[in-house]
């Protein structure tokens, strides 16, 4: 079997946060009492500070409404070339599971770093919704 080889921007594809944005997700109507513009601020800002290590995007609805708010941590190249994928983590309704979610894209993301347990709870398996 022949290795696999990269090519230019998907050689160097980082750790990537989908910060859904969609119907529910980030709605004050559904989550009421959640700064959603602060939350999505401050996912902004640690991307821009963690100098190209991780990046973040926003997406409209990923379809897990009851499990809002949802973000998608995306394996970097080098974390799926290691069997890392993507990860759906829901409820990310409070400040610990943004450091969590932070913590662990600035550690590598999936295939790179080992996920939280309390992270691991809050996994959401979208094939099965």
């Amino acid at each position: 079997m022949s290795p696999v080889v990269s090519i230019g921007a998907a050689a160097r594809r980082p750790c990537t946060l989908v910060v859904c944005r969609g119907c529910c997700c980030g709605d004050a109507r559904k989550n009421p009492g959640i700064d959603h513009v602060w939350q999505l601020e401050r996912l902004r800002s640690a991307a821009a500070a963690s100098r190209g290590r991780f990046a973040l995007r926003t997406t409209d609805c990923l379809g897990p409404c009851g499990q809002a708010n949802i973000v998608v941590v995306q394996p970097s190249h080098e974390g799926r070339r290691r069997g890392g994928r993507p990860a759906w983590i829901g409820f990310v309704t409070d400040d610990a599971s943004v450091d969590g979610i932070l913590a662990w894209a600035e550690a590598g993301g999936p295939g790179i770093a080992k996920l939280s347990p309390t992270l691991e709870l809050q996994l959401v398996d979208p094939r099965k919704l």
